[in-house]
């Protein structure tokens, strides 16, 4: 049986948000592989092989997926949210072209899935309405001067902003200088949105201006979005609603 490799995106968290492609992937798979808490969410069943691995190992994780499909398993690789968006998708590539002639017969498909980003913009409005940049706080694979320098040139674009990986354990204080470049960029009452967990029953979603944002309020479950400065909130049957409106024009 020729081998398969499908790369695909579980979604914010919610099996209601798998998308029907990706279920029927994961139904045909002989192997899953991924990050630990994102293959515990796959159901086990006879004749399908788990294979969790830690986080930052992705190039281990890729190469061991193409090797499975190369050898004609039929594999899946998991990643939460869309596989495109700081997951696996590049992960897959970077390997591949590493060696091409080694996974030359491997067929490989990307299954697209619903990102925090999308989730989190869906339970408080429409925040990404107009032009929007999306940029991972994380310094592990890029310098930080990169990220600073990103930052203060959204914020002089007036972009509204969605950033993921905004604060873990090992960098607690990357966050809190991000908030100071767009407090000091886009003054104090842009809106900013702390969503964590979305779609899962830990979930929260919080509104304030960005003067009242603190660092110690993200985690690297929530998705961090800024408005821009056509950024507006309304009222409506006792909800806050946050958009930003579709045209420039006053």
């Amino acid at each position: 049986m020729k081998g398969r490799l499908v790369i695909a995106g579980l979604g914010p968290g919610s099996e209601a948000q798998i998308t029907p492609e990706v279920q029927a992937a994961i139904a045909a798979a002989t192997d899953v592989i991924g990050y630990t808490p994102y293959v515990a969410r796959i159901t086990p069943r006879a004749n399908l092989a788990l294979h969790p691995s830690d986080n930052r190992v992705e190039a281990e994780r890729a190469r061991h997926a193409l090797d499975l499909a190369a050898a004609g398993h039929q594999v899946l690789i998991v990643s939460s949210g869309d596989p495109g968006v700081f997951a696996m998708a590049a992960a897959i590539f970077e390997v591949l072209e590493s060696d091409l002639t080694r996974w030359q017969q491997v067929e490989i498909d990307i299954l697209p899935g619903i990102t925090a980003m999308l989730a989190a913009a869906a339970r408080i409005g429409a925040p990404l309405g107009h032009d929007f940049c999306v940029i991972n706080l994380s310094d592990n694979l890029k310098p930080w001067a990169v990220i600073e320098k990103r930052l203060r040139l959204a914020a002089e674009a007036d972009f509204a902003m969605a950033f993921y990986n905004p604060r873990s354990k090992s960098r607690p204080d990357g966050f809190a200088s991000a908030l100071e470049i767009l407090k000091h960029s886009c003054g104090d009452d842009r809106p900013v949105i702390f969503a964590r967990a979305v779609s899962t029953k830990q979930e929260t979603v919080t509104v304030m201006p960005l003067s009242r944002a603190d660092p110690d309020m993200a985690d690297m479950r929530t998705l961090v979005l800024v408005g821009s400065s056509k950024t507006r909130l309304v009222e409506h049957q006792n909800k806050k609603w946050v958009y930003t409106p579709r045209s420039l024009q006053d």
